[in-house]
């Protein structure tokens, strides 16, 4: 009879192996996670990497679509307060224009439309978060002054930088409207351009020949802020579609990622006791054959 000479090794081995497998599935139930290292599962390691990536890539598109919404909200929120400013100034200038104010009322009108312009240019220089969001790129900058002069004129000291945001699946969102784009974009949509030009009209006390054209150039330029305001509206609604589809994509990954990576509990717990018996038998033959000759062990 042949006896195999490494059969105590043999079982040594078996041993080390039943009690690494009982360590793996102990660190398995403890953790609750299948995958603890890379040799565990190489497939379900790698495919939870591109899951992590993808789920990180959602969570920074979240967090700067969070921030360049609020952006919008306000500047939308000022572009609202440019309209109703400047239907106050129309309903001003309109009952300038009928004929039967006198020089002191014309005079008191234009002091109320300089101080419409100076509301518009407070608008025009709304901060969000300590940047000015109607300068382009130049949000360190304040957009709009007005020196002096009749009419003054308005300078803008931003630039015509349009920004846009890339969602990802592909789609580019317009995230601001340049001031020179909204406020000084000639005539006839130049609004800070028609407001000192009426303003000058009735400084004098005397309605200008040129007032009623002014004032049906604020409605025309009225009309066009309106406009601009529709395409930040727009940006925010295809902002917000975009980050509820990024929102939902995450859960969807993050379940994926919980069915790739979660433990099993109930079955590993069955491996478990399943690797401790083992161990136990190995354990009570490697004992056994230690008290005796193999040889004995084998043909008694």
């Amino acid at each position: 009879m042949r006896v195999n000479p490494l059969f105590i090794s043999d079982l040594a081995e078996s041993l080390n192996q039943s009690q690494a497998k009982e360590q793996e599935l102990t660190t398995q139930l403890a953790s609750g996670v299948r995958v603890n290292a890379l040799s565990d599962d190489p497939l379900a390691a790698g495919q939870n990497v591109l899951l992590l990536n993808q789920i990180q890539q959602d969570d920074s598109f979240t967090q700067t679509s969070s921030l360049v919404k609020g952006r919008l909200q306000v500047a939308d929120s000022a572009l609202g307060g440019v309209v109703s400013q400047m239907t106050q100034a129309i309903s001003l200038a309109t009952s300038a224009d009928n004929g039967t104010r006198n020089a002191s009322d014309l005079k008191s009108i234009s002091s109320q439309l300089a101080g419409i312009r100076d509301e518009v240019m407070a608008l025009a220089n709304t901060c969000y978060q300590g940047q000015y969001i109607f300068a382009g790129s130049q949000t360190g900058t304040t957009p709009f002054s007005v020196p002096g002069g009749v009419p003054a004129t308005a300078t803008y000291n931003g630039d015509s930088t349009v920004n846009y945001l890339v969602t990802p699946n592909g789609q580019r969102i317009q995230l601001n409207l340049p001031g020179d784009q909204i406020f000084t974009a000639g005539a006839p949509n130049d609004v800070l351009g028609t407001l000192n030009q009426l303003i000058a009209d009735f400084a004098s006390g005397n309605a200008a020949s040129t007032s009623v054209a002014d004032t049906n150039a604020l409605s025309t330029a009225l009309n066009y802020v309106s406009q601009q305001r529709v395409l930040l509206d727009n940006s925010l609604t295809r902002l917000t579609a975009a980050s509820d589809a990024v929102s939902n994509e995450k859960l969807q990954l993050t379940a994926s990622q919980t069915d790739l990576m979660q433990a099993d509990v109930a079955g590993i717990a069955t491996q478990l006791s399943l690797s401790k018996s083992q161990q136990t038998a190995l354990q009570s033959v490697i004992a056994q054959l230690g008290s005796g000759s193999l040889f004995d062990r084998l043909t008694g």
